[in-house]
């Protein structure tokens, strides 16, 4: 049913060996999981029980995002039992937990791959396997080389693209059923892989509120529709909270696009609203920007920026700038700009920023930089250490973006060139800010 989401790594057989291997790493979910099902009908095609393994080390370099990341796993682990289907939890790297466990695999399934680090162990295992390797994408509304065969330049070329192609594609899901069950079959014994132990607190003091699973993304998803989606025309209002929430839960894979594309539009509740907006935002713009990091592979990079943003910004990265910043000051909030203090404070006390604090944010970043270089790396920085949602296909276009990526030439400047430019004056213009600065300065 889903056949154009399938991809093979390797041209190898699947082996006489104990399991069905479903190597977890970016669906993090049971639900609307493509690659879990495929492995799931395999397990009943080869008569082999599943073992669904994850690799998630516990001295992963940012505690936010790891605490987010174990309670979805926990999510994970119940629904997985539920199912009658074994899983490991390996305090280890993917691709080394994978290597162990190998020689018991038939065959093995994983998921889409698009950031660099997933990618080099994805590509680490290809190398060393000797049974079949299978990707399955499951976290884009379309597969990204059905959209487009190229890197795009803006949403405006991309559109229409993919909106062809959600009329062409089949988004019924059906649950395998679970012929062999694993639950009791699988000797975890033999496997010499470090396991965490999600019934014990490996969590501790949080550093920021918000919960991550499939449950609380679901409940986030009933709240924005019951109660913010009327009013998603709104959402660029700093001091209002009228968006969805849910970029750190499709980022870690809690829930699927398609289930929320398809939930929003089957939503009887929802009447006439126009849901156009909010639909923008979820397929065509995330899509855009997993098709940044597919095609272009220095999306983490300053030269991966458009050449005659590249080329504005160096021309003018002499200029003098009134304000300059180290990166210490950045982290702590600590400029001048009360605005920008306000959005940084946002992201280091909750993990996630208001999107359009976030483009405000990043353009200061360039203006109180010694260089377009220095600030891109920065912005890189302090987005992947404090956001949920950090290293993200999302997070990285939208860095890129204050960069001048998948936007046009404005009028020329002093340190910007002809990147767009925004300051505190069109904050105050247009919007009150009186309500964000209370909340977060």
């Amino acid at each position: 049913m889903f056949s154009e989401r399938i991809g093979f790594l390797n041209d190898l057989e699947v082996l006489d060996n104990c399991y069905i291997i479903y190597w977890m790493v970016n669906s993090q979910r049971c639900e609307y999981n493509h690659g879990l099902e495929y492995a799931i009908s395999m397990s009943n095609k080869y008569d082999k029980p599943l073992l669904v393994f994850f690799g998630a080390k516990l001295d992963y370099q940012y505690k936010r995002q790891r605490d987010f990341m174990l309670e979805g796993l926990r999510d994970v682990e119940e629904g997985l039992k539920e199912r009658g289907i074994g899983f490991i939890i390996g305090d280890c790297k993917g691709e080394v937990g994978i290597e162990k466990i190998s020689s018991y695999a038939c065959m093995i399934v994983t998921d889409k791959t698009y950031i660099k680090e997933e990618i080099r162990g994805r590509n680490i295992v290809a190398e060393k396997l000797e049974c079949l390797f299978i990707e399955v994408e499951s976290n884009l509304i379309v597969p990204v080389e059905n959209t487009s065969i190229k890197e795009e330049y803006s949403a405006a070329t991309i559109r229409k693209k993919i909106w062809r192609e959600i009329s062409l594609l089949n988004y019924d899901f059906i649950k395998e059923i679970v012929s062999v069950p694993s639950i009791g079959i699988i000797k975890y014994g033999e496997i010499d892989i470090p396991e965490i132990d999600l019934a014990f607190d490996n969590i501790g003091i949080k550093e920021v509120d918000l919960v991550g699973g499939s449950k609380v993304a679901r409940e986030r998803l009933d709240d924005f529709i019951n109660d913010k989606l009327k009013n998603y025309h709104m959402r660029n209002l700093p001091s209002e909270d009228w968006t969805s929430g849910l970029s750190p839960y499709l980022h870690f894979g809690h829930i699927s696009p398609i289930e929320i594309y398809k939930i929003i539009s089957n939503s009887i509740s929802l009447g006439g609203l126009d849901i156009s907006g909010f639909l923008e935002e979820l397929i065509v713009r995330r899509e855009l920007a997993f098709n940044f990091v597919y095609y272009n592979k220095d999306y983490d990079n300053y030269s991966g920026l458009p050449n005659w943003a590249i080329n504005t910004l160096d021309k003018h990265k002499e200029d003098i700038r009134e304000y300059i910043y180290t990166l210490n000051e950045l982290e702590e909030g600590k400029t001048h700009d009360m605005f920008w203090n306000s959005a940084q404070n946002e992201l280091v006390r909750s993990g996630i920023m208001h999107n359009y604090m976030r483009m405000y944010w990043g353009k200061k970043i360039i203006e109180w930089s010694l260089s377009p270089q220095e600030a891109f790396s920065r912005a890189l920085y302090l987005n992947n250490k404090y956001g949920l949602d950090g290293f993200d296909p999302n997070s990285y276009t939208g860095i890129a973006w204050c960069f001048g990526k998948h936007d046009r030439p404005w009028r020329e400047r002093e340190i910007f060139g002809m990147v767009r430019y925004m300051n505190d004056k069109g904050l105050i213009k247009k919007f009150n800010m009186t309500g964000y600065l209370e909340k977060w300065k």
